[in-house]
């Protein structure tokens, strides 16, 4: 059967554990064209299945098959939803990028785990499916994260030095200066403040940071976070939930609990603001322009600790990419460098001994 070879789908859930968001984007050269986008959110079986495989818990094998089982017809359904909006049907698509449920993120041990169904959401779709983009890069020696530079550098480079900064639920950044691209985890995005409003106002996260603005910073906490060694450490870095978690909090600052909670949460803001300044400061000090993507940019009171550094700070909106968009678009554009054969990762953020083809297919037929 025939099949279109240039609109791909990106479909990606990430740290922050929200949902999945999926993109179509036709491809001319590495010119990428946005056609469209959908969003789903997780319910709440499915958001703590996945919470639960955070951490070590009893049957997790078990657990593990049924859940992505659960996460492949949650991926199907928002593909179909993103099909109907378009008036596209599985013919029309060349392939699926799909990242999985990132549920480990161990490059000090050398493996990380994507919970992922591939073979069925390609069966549940009719349409090809390239998964596991992390572990090619892994096998040779690199950290597996972040991957979105690469794409970064093909749509958002400029003649100034920028900083591209995705703030998930971890926040990692991407820096432009000429040819030269870097990119790394600099420390935690949405993640820490989503567990504590949880925790505190059973919301899945602050909107508009709306609760933070009650509280106001405490500089002992802020200070004693900032001590951990992984905001000193140099790149290629990479880290997820595994690190910064409630423990850490707790572990960082031990009279946490003593805290009124909306100055935490308010510290939380400022804690994730500072490590991307100290990165850039740190990495690419000339840095004249940062463009935010990823739900932090919706978060006017981050926006705000992010305009105290030096830098002009904007939306990857300015730049033409919503900013809720563009993960999603990298894994579509991913999936379009597997399947015309063409390396999708970068040595200089990954620490790869070279450049690797990333991704595996599975054929819907």
């Amino acid at each position: 059967m025939s099949r279109r070879s240039d609109i791909f789908i990106g479909l990606m859930s990430g740290t922050s554990l929200d949902g999945a968001d999926a993109v179509a984007c036709q491809f001319k050269a590495d010119r990428v064209q946005f056609l469209g986008h959908e969003h789903l959110s997780y319910n709440l079986s499915l958001r703590k299945a996945l919470l639960s495989l955070l951490t070590s818990g009893p049957d997790e094998i078990n657990r593990c098959g049924q859940t992505a089982i659960q996460l492949a017809h949650f991926y199907a359904q928002v593909v179909k939803r993103l099909l109907a909006k378009l008036n596209l049907t599985p013919q029309d698509i060349a392939a699926i990028g799909v990242h999985g449920q990132t549920i480990r993120h161990c490059p000090q041990l050398g493996f990380t785990v994507q919970l992922n169904n591939p073979a069925l959401l390609a069966e549940l779709t009719n349409i090809d499916v390239i998964a596991d983009f992390r572990s090619r890069d892994m096998a040779a020696g690199g950290e597996g994260a972040p991957l979105v530079p690469a794409f970064h550098a093909c749509i958002f480079s400029g003649d100034s030095p920028r900083a591209i900064v995705n703030i998930g639920g971890i926040a990692n950044v991407t820096l432009l200066k000429g040819k030269t691209v870097l990119g790394f985890d600099c420390g935690p995005g949405n993640t820490l403040m989503d567990v504590w409003v949880q925790k505190h106002c059973g919301l899945l996260f602050d909107e508009n940071g709306r609760w933070a603005s009650k509280g106001k910073i405490v500089g002992a906490l802020l200070e004693a976070c900032l001590t951990d060694p992984y905001f000193k450490r140099k790149p290629p870095k990479s880290t997820g939930r595994e690190y910064f978690n409630e423990n850490w909090l707790l572990e960082r600052f031990p009279l946490l609990p003593s805290l009124n909670p909306e100055d935490v949460q308010r510290t939380l803001i400022a804690l994730a603001a500072q490590g991307i300044l100290s990165a850039i400061a740190q990495t690419q000090p000339d840095t004249k322009e940062l463009f935010v993507c990823g739900g932090g940019a919706l978060n006017p009171l981050l926006m705000q600790e992010l305009q105290k550094g030096p830098y002009g700070v904007f939306s990857t909106s300015v730049l033409g990419v919503d900013p809720m968009h563009v993960e999603s678009m990298a894994f579509a554009w991913l999936a379009y460098r597997f399947a015309n054969k063409k390396a999708g990762n970068l040595p200089a953020v990954t620490r790869a001994r070279g450049e690797r083809i990333l991704g595996a297919l599975y054929p819907a037929y």
